[in-house]
């Protein structure tokens, strides 16, 4: 484990997305909320998952340290011209490292989640696309990816 007990605690923020793709059955039951999958709404379901996993990142991610973060936000938004689910995870910390794998970690559990409520109706989901659009913070200062799947912009 890297050793940062000499690095100043400063505000960190990271923004991550992932790609749910599906058929037109299984999009249509992620976005029916009142019925979901038959195993409930996925799109809430999935947001949760997200958020307990960015909270359980170091347990998950070999040497990587645990974080007190101050906010993880995870949202799911339909794309009905793709059968596509775009998941976007925020996660901010006041800490001596990065929060770039708790973003991370919070958009693959949300699309696995996914995954998991729709393989009934479609065993050949795709999930990908995984990628950290923007982070703030620390001594490498800041990043932001190039846009070529869409405005990263903020969680609301």
């Amino acid at each position: 484990m890297v050793d940062v007990s000499g690095k100043p605690a400063t505000q960190r923020r990271a923004l991550a997305e992932g790609l749910v793709t599906m058929n037109a059955a299984a999009f249509a039951a992620v976005q029916d909320s009142s019925k979901g999958s038959g195993k409930g709404n996925v799109l809430s379901t999935a947001e949760l998952a997200g958020v307990m996993a960015a909270k359980r990142t170091a347990e998950l991610i070999p040497l990587c340290h645990p974080l007190p973060l101050t906010q993880v936000n995870v949202r799911l938004e339909p794309e009905p011209e793709w059968n596509r689910v775009r998941v976007r995870a925020s996660v901010s910390a006041l800490a001596p490292t990065g929060v770039e794998m708790e973003a991370l970690t919070a958009v693959s559990a949300a699309a696995l989640t996914v995954y998991d409520m729709c393989k009934a109706l479609d065993r050949a989901i795709r999930i990908g696309g995984i990628r950290l659009l923007e982070k703030s913070g620390g001594r490498s200062g800041d990043y932001r990816a190039d846009n070529d799947a869409g405005p990263a912009g903020e969680i609301a």
